[in-house]
């Protein structure tokens, strides 16, 4: 048995508990875990209303970093010892994991494991958004949503290694700075009015190529006005709602573009296998001389996963939440 955070089916808060141990297949890396990441998905999950998917495990959290304990009879370049960071389906709020050893990631040297844990959902989840379903190109300009959230942050520091521009919303002077510093063109507060007009503004009237959009209905007409012809609109999430009041297939016909809907979680082991791979080749080489950096707003022990959860719900963090994995 190991430690685990479980959720409390009456009240749903989190406590530390009992779990199995995770089974290692032959393909697999059993990774003593040292710190795990908040994403939204959690808080859904904590719900019910995000269920893993089948086979996944039932334990909250999708990404870890942590130490291999055992190496599955099947798999080779990994030793018991090596420092990895994975992106999970689930099982990340526990002691310790199994993950396919094709989706584990080595830590840079000089990367702590809270560092380590700020990657693998954030820097995969943009690369895939922009590169693979957006193809992002030199010098494109991309509207990010959420700018300052942990995909907000990862996605405006892959744009810049591009050589494209991002605009960003962020509903905050603190979180607008962040976004600028790491090399966003312009960050817009949305709640100051529309969003629309300074992003044809700041694209000449033209429009962005790519929007990466968070929050769904309450945004629809905004993203599509927003959009240069030919753009691609991918929905990574529906904070602001499900239902767009208005959609005038019209528009998308003239100015021909795309709208691409986007769940990492849901994907198979064999295209989260390859992504990883992908963007390792990429991602990894600026890693390692700091030309990419997760960004981190706090780290927490993992017996305040509730305090962190409702931190997150507030919506006060910029950069990635981490819970320090006890042992």
């Amino acid at each position: 048995m190991m430690k685990a955070i479980l959720v409390d089916e009456k009240t749903t808060s989190l406590y530390v508990g009992e779990a199995s141990d995770p089974v290692l297949s032959e393909d697999d890396l059993l990774v003593r875990v040292e710190a795990t990441a908040l994403n939204r998905a959690d808080l859904l999950q904590r719900r019910g209303l995000y269920p893993p998917p089948a086979g996944a495990s039932p334990i909250i959290g999708l990404e870890v970093s942590g130490v291999i304990e055992k190496v599955g009879r099947g798999v080779s370049g990994w030793e018991e010892g090596d420092r990895v960071f994975a992106l999970l389906p689930g099982g990340g709020y526990a002691e310790r994991v199994s993950l396919p050893a094709g989706m584990a990631m080595r830590i840079p040297d000089s990367f702590s494991f809270e560092e380590a844990a700020a990657i693998p959902e954030v820097f995969l989840t943009a690369y895939l958004n922009l590169f693979v379903l957006g193809g992002l190109k030199r010098d494109q300009t991309v509207l990010i949503h959420a700018g300052a959230s942990g995909v907000g942050t990862a996605a405006i520091q892959l744009v810049r290694e591009a050589g494209a521009r991002s605009v960003v919303t962020a509903g905050s002077e603190e979180k607008r700075s962040t976004c600028l510093t790491l090399g966003a063109a312009l960050a817009i507060d949305y709640k100051t009015g529309p969003f629309a007009p300074q992003v044809l503004q700041a694209t000449g009237g033209h429009g962005v190529n790519i929007v990466l959009d968070f929050i769904g209905g309450s945004y629809w007409e905004q993203n599509i006005e927003s959009l240069a012809p030919d753009g691609r609109l991918i929905i990574l999430g529906t904070m602001g709602g499900s239902k767009a009041t208005e959609l005038d297939l019209g528009l998308l016909l003239r100015k021909r573009l795309q709208v691409i809907g986007s769940s990492l979680r849901s994907k198979s082991t064999e295209d989260k296998i390859l992504l990883t791979r992908q963007f390792t080749e990429f991602a990894m080489p600026l890693f390692a001389d700091g030309r990419l950096k997760p960004v981190i707003d706090s780290v927490w022990e993992w017996e305040k996963a509730n305090e962190a959860h409702e931190f997150m719900e507030r919506n006060q963090n910029t950069g990635k939440i981490i819970l320090r994995v006890g042992q």
